[in-house]
């Protein structure tokens, strides 16, 4: 894979949101706004981005049975200024994103990440991935609440649009009209690359972090999961 397709795949093939299906809470949560999803996709971009980088380049320090804790110290250290720098100039935003831009910390997209790319890859491809899954979290959070702002509230960004305003779709923004979205752009996604956004084989014991515990090799799975289909059918 170059750069470049480093850089694209997070947003479609292994969109964080939308097909490897992380980070659905602050996604269902802030989306009612276009504005706030804005602001979540940013921090979680910078916290994303910095992140990888840093764990990238201590990733033949940092011992193997310690490195999740690791990992979550040093997120909740780059949280920890992202909540300070919004915080003194953006304090609307701050209030608004709430506990959201804290529980960035325990973000699936951010530690997964790290988890999968940055703890084997150098700094500059653990960049480009960072910023790649960044853009397709923020493009995925926009699009969901343009929807859900636009028809739930009849505006966009905060301004009135008219005869939408005056008959807003009030469900939408709710807790069931943001499943409902979410489910819609997810089929959508899955329509657009005919369901091959992620590939089986993505999923084999080759990339799971609890490989080497399990003990498995990726050619036993197979096999053993071909049993198994086998049995079911």
């Amino acid at each position: 894979m170059n750069k470049l397709q480093n850089l694209l795949k997070g947003i479609i093939k292994e969109n964080p949101v939308l097909v490897l299906v992380l980070g659905t809470c602050p996604t269902l949560a802030i989306t009612s706004s276009v504005l706030n999803a804005l602001g979540m996709g940013v921090a979680a971009t910078v916290v994303l981005l910095c992140s990888n980088m840093t764990i990238s380049a201590l990733r033949r320090v940092i011992p193997d049975q310690v490195r999740i804790p690791c990992y979550i110290v040093l997120i909740a250290g780059f949280v920890t200024m992202v909540e300070m720098v919004m915080h003194a100039f953006a304090p609307s935003l701050y209030e608004a994103l709430g506990i959201f831009l804290s529980l960035i910390v325990v973000n699936c997209i951010i530690l997964g990440r790290a988890e999968m790319y940055a703890s084997k890859h150098n700094v500059l491809d653990s960049a480009i991935d960072a910023v790649g899954m960044g853009i397709g979290f923020t493009l995925a959070l926009f699009v969901m609440s343009s929807i859900r702002e636009i028809f739930g509230n009849g505006s966009w960004m905060g301004l009135e649009i008219p005869i939408l305003s005056d008959n807003p779709i009030s469900i939408l923004t709710l807790a069931p009209g943001g499943f409902f979205v979410f489910g819609c752009l997810i089929a959508l996604v899955n329509k657009i690359t005919k369901g091959k956004a992620i590939k089986k084989k993505d999923f084999g014991c080759a990339g799971c972090p609890s490989a080497k515990i399990c003990g498995k090799q990726p050619s036993a799975c197979g096999e053993q999961a071909a049993e198994e289909k086998g049995e079911d059918a």
